[in-house]
């Protein structure tokens, strides 16, 4: 597998996803700062990460999304290229036309940084093949915007085609969107494209990964696209 990690002014979870995907792959990835124009030749993946670009200036993602690298990474994405954005990723993919909807401020307007449980809602996609459908799994969550919103026709859109992939529950597994914890619509925390290629997603996968740091939940998602992208 080659990976591409995206570097904006900001970034601070790049090197955390090089390491699971290295980790998990065996390959390390390529960072490509956000200047450049083009992608490395062969990359078959595009992880956007964590952190603040631009100092979250304007709306979260909202700069970065027009960097130059990025013109790259709809060109990957339009050709049926994997695309992953985490937390600011996921900003960042919105912002830029990439997935619908946008993240704004916590609904309790703080900064949430804990782990949170999570429902796959499914796993018939490059991304969460190694889950099972319905398992609950345990990602950490560090975020002020993490508050997923769209208007009413682009959560039917998105509910009706299955495209809500991981979903915020309670400790004891229930849907409770009253009480999601950073307020997004349907609970929802994270969605795919249409062509199940592009993922973004508010939890940090890439911190559960070695069992010598802790919980390996998230180490599935890294193994799924490893899986994935052999078969293809």
């Amino acid at each position: 597998m080659k990976s591409a990690v995206l570097v904006f002014p900001g970034s601070n979870r790049e090197g955390d996803v090089a390491r699971a995907l290295e980790h998990v792959s065996g390959s390390k990835p390529a960072l490509v700062w956000h200047a450049e124009t083009s992608l490395p030749a062969g990359t078959d993946l595009v992880v956007l990460p964590g952190g603040f670009s631009y100092g979250d200036y304007l709306r979260c993602g909202a700069i970065a999304a027009r960097a130059a690298i990025m013109d790259a990474v709809r060109d990957h994405a339009a050709r049926g290229g994997l695309v992953l954005g985490i937390c600011n990723g996921f900003q960042i993919l919105c912002e830029s036309g990439l997935l619908p909807g946008v993240l704004v401020r916590n609904a309790r307007l703080r900064f949430i940084c804990r782990e949170a449980l999570l429902k796959v809602e499914r796993n018939d996609t490059p991304f969460t093949r190694r889950y099972s459908k319905g398992a609950i799994v345990r990602y950490p969550v560090a975020h002020g915007e993490g508050n997923y919103t769209a208007d009413a026709e682009t959560l039917k859109r998105l509910e009706d085609e299955g495209r809500v992939v991981f979903r915020y529950v309670m400790a004891d597994g229930r849907r409770d969107d009253t009480q999601v914890l950073n307020g997004a619509a349907n609970s929802i925390a994270g969605i795919i494209s249409e062509k199940l290629n592009v993922l973004g997603l508010m939890p940090h996968p890439e911190n559960h990964v070695d069992p010598l740091v802790g919980p390996t939940d998230g180490r599935a998602m890294f193994e799924s696209l490893v899986g994935a992208l052999e078969r293809a």
